[in-house]
């Protein structure tokens, strides 16, 4: 198997570990918070445990040296966890995935904004049918027992603050970020710990708790191993699955209709940034 395609699968098998992290939030009775302390519990401590056990402590020094980048990188991280779990309680699966898909567009803002990077013409177009995108959601939130603009900014938070965090570390390629994530998963944990009780919940949903945990520990290995081998178009395309699955997947199993509004919306958002990306990746094989 060549580098390619070992990305393209190890990114694929990331999306597809990711996608039912909402299905979770949604099975699982318990307080949002409770739910967000045992994701990051349990996905922080997973991933903790294998970068012990194949690199010992090492890593760990490295990003605890790396400065206000890295922690600032670990902060928003770690509010990435109870930030998710609070979009998807508030508001409808399909909201809170098709404004993640904007991810990009905000990273690409704020890499023009603090460090100087320019935007081009196609990334301004696309940021335009973005926008459009998530204003048809925003005005169908009024209109869905499912959705509300609550948990649409909720959704909108953890996709500026997961931009936030990659823009952060743009400046240290040299070292391995990896490490930080569970230490960021744990901590916003623990940050949560004095304001609930946690213990009740688990003995009869252990299992989602920790199925809920192991997908996301999992996800987060492969979908940093995988976009190593291949390039960055090609990187969004695959992560829009997440976009298209997860509500399906919700639809499915719990009957959560993501409304006429959501999809009309999402396949503008979808549909702009497959356009561009699609473009993008043209241009750097004719390169």
């Amino acid at each position: 198997m060549n580098e390619h395609l070992k990305g393209l699968l190890i990114t694929t098998l990331g999306v597809l570990f990711v996608v039912p992290d909402s299905l979770y939030v949604r099975l699982i009775d318990a307080e949002p918070m409770v739910t967000a302390f045992w994701r990051g519990m349990t996905a922080g401590g997973i991933i903790l445990l294998g970068l012990l056990a194949v690199q010992g402590t090492r890593g760990f020094g490295q990003v605890l040296r790396s400065g206000w980048p890295g922690i600032l990188y670990m902060v928003l991280i770690g509010y990435t966890s109870p930030g998710f779990v609070l979009a998807v309680t508030h508001t409808s699966v399909a909201n809170v995935v098709f404004i993640f898909a904007s991810m990009p567009i905000f990273s690409a803002i704020f890499a023009r904004v603090f460090l100087g990077e320019p935007i081009s013409r196609r990334v301004v177009m696309t940021m335009l049918a973005v926008m459009a995108g998530l204003a048809i959601i925003a005005y169908g939130s009024g209109e869905n027992a499912v959705a509300h603009w609550s948990g649409d900014l909720f959704a909108l938070s953890v996709c500026i603050a997961y931009s936030g965090a990659l823009t952060a570390v743009r400046g240290l390629k040299d070292i391995s970020m990896i490490p930080a994530i569970p230490l960021a998963y744990i901590g916003a944990a623990l940050v949560l710990w004095p304001f609930i009780e946690p213990g009740p919940p688990v003995a009869e949903q252990w299992h989602l708790f920790l199925g809920h945990g192991a997908f996301i520990a999992v996800a987060t290995c492969f979908l940093t191993l995988g976009p190593r081998y291949i390039s960055s178009p090609e990187v969004s395309l695959l992560i829009l699955l997440e976009s298209v699955l997860a509500p399906l997947l919700v639809w499915a199993i719990v009957g959560e209709d993501p409304g006429r509004w959501a999809m009309i919306g999402g396949a503008v958002v979808i549909g702009a940034l497959v356009l561009s990306n699609a473009v993008a990746l043209r241009r750097r094989r004719v390169v």
